[in-house]
């Protein structure tokens, strides 16, 4: 372990760096002393501590009770009877209350009112902290031009006209889907003009028109050439419209709205796309990324006080408004920053503004690590989790002082992983209690996303949700954490399903549909984000176009998506799809997913898989293992994209790190698979991933050694993971990171 130069605060061991950041960075402008503060952090981890711990205990007991459940019925069918009647008398499985509706205020539009995408960054990186946070808006045109939306890449490093004429027509039939007119298309418009408080869409009238008028019945052309026959072409639902920028007779943008989201049309007659343009159209932008998570958990690799140090310092930068980063690109440095809000002039001539930035959650770290940043009285390391529910709170509180910041409603958003039950989320309930009474902030002031991606919380989701109804902001579905948790709880039921093969099984069907069941039926309509999960091939932009619509259709009014490129397109998906209008629709229907197919474990009953099969399995996890861990490791990159086995690049984060090492530890348990085999798998792999990363000049080869630590993580995760905490891949990466950063 690393030898940390540590200071002492209240009782408590404190990372020198981290002390001198909490206290000259962090506190000035709170109004809260130092001594305050460490003596508040000192009684939390005192109270909480101990309680945090009986809970982990909790999971351990529950899952050897569940597992020798099993072991004494190998070999016999499974009996769902029998089965539920068990988890409920061992308290896995609660009681379900009456039907209540979370409380919540003070809560955003962004949460409450406006479907869409959501971005997930790791916050330690601030470039990709300040691209997501000002990923509000993005370019359709840049969108559609630089990926494959419309079916094929670009070519070649100059502008192609032609692909560039495909972007507009693309562009200009989504404003005819999003804000039609009340006639014609918005391909045929000549200009755009406000009138008497109106838009219209100057449109050329047809031969036959013009041939029975007078130059007195006809306009001036939009560039104020001599009398043409043109007419105003108003928007078949005028309140669409919201404002303008420039002059009314030739605004140089216009702002509609569909569905509580905004379009910019961009009007600039001298640019090169606006120029080829009749209307002289330059860009269609979009209300894109309409929140976004500053991760602290699994896209991270925070393993000591000088990581948490660059996490927090990043949020304070943010929540100040002041985060800056200087960057090369093409031979030129520049400055990112966090963008302004939009500026521009309402139908009635008032001013209005739009948010120029995404509204930012924070994600802690979960109850189970602890962090060496602070050890308390009797040497242990604290809770992460507890650190970074009072050190984010306590840098959110530069944003709840400041006007035209983060929250406009005085809210702190934090997302909460890896809950495992009612009482777990009750304990984080409590936990933040205790961090506003020491902070001095309302009751309720911190909201929190319960993040269903854990087996005991999808269960008892409505239960989950009672436990911390005056703070739930937020709940959500993610396929890979989830699915790693189904395997590691029903380890010993028998070998599972192929990951691929599991995405179409009951569990995991009725769970998408459960959890938004579940959160409508408790109120979270209009007061709470109800989301989907990532979307994992950046790259395939035109196969997320095709599925992730699947996503607003199934009433969910937020999404993951992997880049801000990725937000702009998703957000076309809430203009085709009224969102609050599906959840009614839902309701309406009543309940679809049921706890019976939520408890159906998805083992493998008669499959008989070629070894051809069985050999490709074990190569796509452990490659995908491999090419994450060495860079989480190596490198401390927390979230990647990582080449799969057909060189598909892949977001990877300890989520999809969990269900891959979890899919092989079940296989090696049920002999489906033997350590030979796997270990054969890991080292060619291990030349696959040293293949594609041999243009990093930083970057150490695992092969033909074998010895690298980061080798040695990845198949601690797998010849060890039947034995690991939930599962989870945490423990094995930090105390990995840590010996490589100490040596």
């Amino acid at each position: 372990m690393l030898l940390t130069d540590r200071v002492e605060k209240s009782g408590l061991q404190v990372d020198k760096g981290l002390a001198e950041f909490i206290e000259k960075s962090a506190l000035p402008g709170t109004g809260i002393l130092a001594d305050h503060l460490w003596r508040s952090f000192a009684d939390l981890v005192a109270e909480m501590g101990p309680r945090n711990r009986d809970l982990l205990q909790v999971r351990e007991d529950l899952q050897a009770k569940i597992d020798a459940w099993h072991i004494e019925r190998r070999g016999q069918d499974h009996d769902p009877e029998a089965y539920r009647a068990f988890i409920e008398d061992i308290g896995y499985l609660v009681p379900e209350g009456t039907e209540f509706q979370i409380e919540t205020q003070n809560v955003d539009p962004e949460i409450a009112n406006i479907p869409g995408a959501q971005l997930v960054v790791p916050i330690m990186n601030a470039r990709y902290a300040l691209n997501a946070a000002n990923a509000r808006w993005g370019s359709l045109y840049d969108a559609l031009y630089g990926t494959d939306a419309m079916g094929d890449l670009p070519e070649g490093p100059g502008y192609d006209p032609q692909r560039g004429q495909r972007v507009v027509a693309w562009a200009k039939e989504f404003l005819d889907g999003a804000v039609p007119l009340v006639s014609g298309s918005h391909a045929d418009a000549q200009g755009y003009r406000v009138v008497d408080g109106k838009l219209e869409a100057i449109m050329l009238l047809s031969e036959d028109f013009r041939a029975g008028q007078t130059t007195q019945d006809a306009d001036r052309s939009p560039n104020g050439d001599a009398p043409e026959a043109f007419t105003g072409m108003q928007l078949a639902n005028p309140s669409a419209f919201v404002g303008y920028q420039g002059g009314a007779e030739a605004p140089t943008a216009v702002v509609l709205q569909n569905n509580h989201l905004h379009i910019i049309i961009e009007i600039d007659r001298d640019n090169q796309i606006g120029a080829t343009d009749a209307a002289g159209v330059a860009d269609v932008r979009l209300e894109s990324a309409i929140s976004t998570i500053m991760d602290c958990e699994d896209s991270v690799a925070a393993v000591d006080g000088e990581d948490k140090t660059l996490a927090y310092s990043n949020w304070l930068g943010l929540m100040k408004g002041d985060l800056s980063e200087t960057l090369e690109k093409g031979g030129q440095t520049l400055t990112r920053k966090l963008n302004e809000d939009i500026v521009a002039t309402a139908p009635d001539g008032s001013e209005m503004a739009l948010k120029g930035r995404a509204l930012m959650l924070i994600r802690n770290v979960g109850h189970l690590m602890t962090n060496p940043a602070i050890l308390d009285t009797e040497g242990n390391e604290v809770g992460e989790g507890l650190m970074d529910a009072m050190f984010t709170t306590l840098i959110a509180i530069h944003d709840l002082k400041r006007d035209g910041g983060n929250s406009v409603e005085g809210s702190v958003y934090v997302v909460k992983p890896k809950m495992h039950g009612p009482e777990e989320v009750a304990f984080t309930n409590d936990i933040f209690t205790a961090v506003e009474n020491a902070l001095g902030l309302p009751h309720y002031t911190v909201k929190i996303g319960i993040m269903d991606e854990e087996r005991r919380t999808s269960v008892n989701l409505k239960e989950c949700i009672r436990a911390a109804k005056h703070r739930v902001a937020f709940i959500n579905t993610g396929f890979l954490d989830r699915t790693g948790d189904e395997i590691h709880t029903s380890m010993e039921a028998g070998p599972f399903l192929k990951k691929g093969d599991m995405k179409s099984t009951p569990w995991i069907l009725s769970y998408e549909d459960r959890n938004v069941d579940i959160g409508l039926a408790c109120g979270l309509q209009g007061k709470a984000q109800i989301g989907k999960g990532m979307w994992a091939m950046p790259d395939r932009m035109a196969e997320m176009l095709e599925a992730k619509i699947g996503h607003p259709m199934a009433g969910a009014n937020c999404a993951w998506v992997p880049s801000p490129t990725a937000a702009t397109l998703h957000a076309t998906h809430y203009h085709k799809v009224d969102v609050f209008a599906r959840q009614d629709e839902i309701k309406a229907g009543g309940a679809r997913g049921t706890l019976e197919d939520l408890l159906t474990i998805p083992v493998s009953k008669g499959q008989n898989w070629s070894d051809e099969e069985i050999a490709t399995e074990i190569e796509n996890n452990a490659q995908g293992i491999l090419g994450y861990v060495v860079r989480w490791v190596d490198a401390g990159v927390g979230c990647s994209k990582v080449p799969d086995i057909n060189d598909v690049g892949l977001m990877e984060d300890r989520a999809t790190c969990r269900i891959s090492s979890q899919a092989l530890a079940n296989w090696l348990h049920h002999g489906v698979v033997s350590d030979e085999q796997v270990m054969a798998a890991m080292q060619k792999m291990a030349a696959v991933v040293d293949r594609q990363n041999a243009g990093d000049p930083t970057y150490t080869p695992m092969a033909p050694g074998f010895d690298t630590i980061a080798f040695q993580a990845a198949c601690d995760l797998v010849f060890k993971g039947r034995m690991q905490p939930s599962g989870y891949t945490e423990p094995v990466l930090h105390q990995r990171r840590l010996e490589l950063k100490a040596s």
